[in-house]
């Protein structure tokens, strides 16, 4: 019976004692951790990092070439890689100079600036705006020029085929212009001369600051203006149409006056019409199988200044269908002739044509009484191209028909061939009558 106790009380005392070593080894309860900024086990907050948004570069404004030349305005934004003379000449009968484009900048070169000139002028037509190009012994002028000097009569039919005759400020004399529209300037006041030659008036020419000055050359001081203008620091340029062999080529000078205005469309658009109208009725009269014998001028101071056989006259004369006697010379410009020379080749020639300034047949009988011994003299065929005079004398023959050639050849055939042309009156010519 004890012995039976015994056990119960050890089986109690075991069982107490498992108790016991179950609690003391059992986990220890989890401790809170703190959320003060000073625990050091506290995992770091995760910073936001800010979206990023792109810089977008300034939009550029994309330079779009012009499809016409500036006539009245500066480039604003310079752009090397555009072409600002989208507009450009092309030379088919003048050969006195040359032009040549770049991107802002045009090159011309007058080859041929009076007789037996050995030397040659370039100038450098930088379009406003732009930066000019560094080319030496030139003369740089910026375009398109808005104050112009004429020094010439035949200089203002291309101002005026332009339409740049507002930019015109002044010219060498009033005296010998016909222009309407340039007289009517001079009555407003609106022009001032500045005289010619040796005797320019270089004080008047600086105060009109001009851009440009239009003259010629013959390479003579006594006659040339350009030397002293140029000393003066003056923007001139040399117009040598004069010197061109054929009436065509004389009428293209008027594309190199537009160069300086960025006027080239004008200035084709014009001398193509002028140039179609020549030919057109060049081919008339070169058909003809008759040619009236021909001659033409006056002694002047014992001397007969006869048209070469290559000059512009004789072009035109061919070209209206007559038989120039002295088609066979080789010269461009005037062979020296005395007078029993001309008389024993015209004696009996058709046509007597520009004989000095006679206005009647009296008048040219007074210059030389052996005049009356020529056939055409004796038939009334001697036709003078003064028809168009001013109070003056400045003759438009050489104003206008430089410029316009057509018309003067339309004359010639209406002298020559009048049945070819039957509705043309004589615009420049007239026959001499006693």
């Amino acid at each position: 019976m004890h012995r039976f106790l015994f056990r119960i009380l050890a089986l109690v005392v075991i069982h107490l004692l498992v108790a016991c070593g179950n609690q003391q080894t059992s986990a220890p309860a989890s401790t809170t951790i703190p959320t003060t900024s000073t625990a050091v086990a506290t995992a770091p907050t995760a910073t936001v990092v800010p979206t990023v948004v792109p810089t977008v570069a300034p939009t550029v404004a994309v330079l779009e070439p012009p499809t016409t030349n500036l006539t009245d305005e500066c480039v604003s934004e310079f752009d090397p890689e555009i072409d600002y003379f989208p507009e450009k000449v092309t030379l088919s009968e003048a050969t006195g100079w040359t032009i040549e484009y770049f991107n802002h900048y045009k090159v011309i070169t007058v080859l041929n600036p009076w007789r037996d000139a050995n030397t040659q002028f370039q100038y450098i037509l930088v379009q406003c705006g732009t930066p000019p190009p560094a080319i030496d012994n030139a003369l740089i002028i910026e375009i398109p020029v808005q104050r112009v000097i004429a020094m010439s009569t035949t200089q203002l039919p291309h101002l005026d085929g332009l339409g740049v005759l507002d930019k015109l400020i002044g010219v060498d004399s009033f005296l010998y212009i016909n222009n309407e529209a340039v007289r009517k300037k001079i009555d407003a006041g609106e022009l001032t001369e500045i005289g010619s030659g040796g005797q320019v008036n270089v004080e008047q020419a600086l105060d009109l600051e001009p851009d440009l000055i239009m003259t010629y050359g013959v390479g003579n001081p006594e006659y040339d203006s350009h030397p002293k203008l140029l000393e003066a620091g003056l923007k001139v340029v040399l117009n040598s149409e004069y010197m061109e062999g054929s009436p065509l080529g004389r009428a293209e000078w008027i594309k190199f006056t537009a160069a300086f205005f960025n006027q080239e469309a004008k200035a084709s658009e014009l001398y193509a019409t002028i140039a179609q109208r020549y030919r057109d009725i060049a081919a008339k009269a070169r058909a003809v199988t008759e040619k009236p014998t021909v001659f033409a001028n006056v002694p002047f101071r014992g001397t007969w200044y006869m048209p070469g056989g290559q000059s512009y006259v004789a072009q035109l004369l061919a070209d209206a269908g007559a038989n120039y006697l002295w088609a066979d010379d080789t010269s461009s410009g005037s062979q020296q002739l005395s007078f029993e020379e001309v008389f024993e080749r015209a004696q009996n020639a058709t046509f007597w044509l520009n004989p000095g300034g006679a206005r009647s047949l009296s008048e040219l009988q007074q210059m030389d009484e052996r005049f009356t011994q020529f056939a055409a003299f004796q038939n009334g065929m001697v036709f003078n191209n003064n028809k168009r005079l001013n109070q003056n004398g400045g003759n438009d023959y050489w104003e206008t028909g430089v410029t316009n050639p057509h018309l003067i050849l339309a004359d010639l055939i209406k002298i020559f061939h009048p049945e070819l042309l039957p509705d043309h009156e004589l615009f420049f010519y007239q026959q001499l009558t006693p």
